[in-house]
């Protein structure tokens, strides 16, 4: 921590002292207040947060790309299914990582904004709206559901995502009244059910991309394979890395 310059340098007048010592204390608490929110985090958590972020975009921008590319007026309701599901794991992996790590309350408060703007008010309703525009799909083309590990995978992830998501919110919306005085000591199971949660959602996209036979018709192998094989593997190596057992205490 830098040591605080010279008074003068505030160009405080001699008969304001209450106000020249307001001013020497702000380089201070400022000073303070970033060291307490570096010690959150260890050695290689910036590089794995931007690991995740990049495998994670990676992954959608590929989709994207391959679907806007591919005659998108002509697959129906199919177009939203990847573009929407891509999306929606893009901002998960954003969601999981800014509350990686906090514990000052001042830098929790703000992740968990950050954490339910990105997964609740937008992640979980693309992720939704896009299982919905696959069953839609089906249904219109005449298909059969759950013919393949990508759907069963699929639709357990959704049901369980959307339970996720309401024990979360029970456990702090309105002071945790939902679970009682335990609301607090029962964030960790969320935690640590997101966290069996999130390689499942990997896995399910890497079989829609890597393996479907979208994946193998449109995406040229190699692409397959670094938006659909590696990049989830980075993307939950990388939030791996950042997580603080010691925060969950479940011994």
């Amino acid at each position: 921590m830098t040591e605080p310059e010279e008074a003068e340098d505030y160009e405080l007048l001699p008969s304001d002292p209450q106000a020249a010592d307001e001013n020497l204390q702000k380089p201070l608490n400022m000073g303070l207040e970033e060291e307490l929110e570096k010690k959150e985090g260890r050695k290689g958590d910036s590089l794995a947060r931007y690991a995740a972020i990049s495998a994670s975009a990676v992954t959608m921008t590929v989709t994207w790309f391959v679907m806007l590319t591919n005659n998108p007026t002509n697959v129906g309701w199919f177009l939203l299914h990847p573009t929407l599901e891509s999306g929606a794991m893009l901002l998960i992996t954003y969601g999981i990582m800014t509350l990686q790590p906090t514990s000052q309350p001042r830098t929790k408060a703000a992740g968990l904004s950050r954490h339910q703007a990105a997964i609740l008010f937008i992640g979980l309703p693309a992720l939704l709206m896009g299982t919905f525009a696959i069953v839609m799909n089906k249904f219109v083309a005449g298909n059969a559901h759950f013919q393949s590990w990508h759907s069963v995978f699929g639709i357990i992830a959704t049901g369980w995502i959307v339970a996720q998501v309401l024990f979360g919110g029970a456990s702090v919306w309105f002071g945790g009244r939902a679970l009682g005085p335990r609301a607090k000591a029962m964030w960790k199971y969320h935690r640590l059910s997101g966290y069996l949660l999130f390689p499942l959602l990997l896995v399910t996209i890497d079989l829609g991309g890597g393996f479907s036979h979208w994946g193998e018709r449109n995406v040229w192998f190699p692409i397959r394979l670094i938006a659909y094989m590696v990049a989830p593997l980075v993307c939950l190596a990388a939030v791996l890395s950042r997580i603080r057992v010691s925060k969950m205490k479940f011994l």
